[in-house]
């Protein structure tokens, strides 16, 4: 990954979020992701929420939709299951 060791999150209008530093998104919905980042596991919550962009080569995530939270989750899984990845591809190529 480029730029590894690097995680920066930015928000704009709570409308859209690019995250870098992002090493896989695990389970997702149109009212939450669950990403796992550099800096541990990323919990994004809100309305709407569609993944526009996924890089796992760079790190980079792009979701856009309505936030209303993002959080850091301690003590909990990184690692998203298979089942998890097949949804995601499934919603990408859709």
């Amino acid at each position: 990954m480029e730029g590894a060791g690097r995680h920066t999150i930015t928000l704009q209008e709570r409308k859209r979020l690019v995250a870098e530093g992002v090493r896989q998104v695990g389970t997702f919905s149109d009212t939450e992701i669950r990403a796992d980042t550099l800096m541990g596991q990323l919990l994004l919550k809100g309305e709407g929420l569609q993944i526009t962009e996924l890089n796992l080569e760079t790190g980079r995530l792009v979701v856009e939709g309505n936030f209303s939270g993002i959080i850091y989750v301690e003590g909990q899984a990184a690692m998203a299951s298979r089942k998890d990845w097949r949804r995601l591809w499934d919603r990408l190529w859709r």
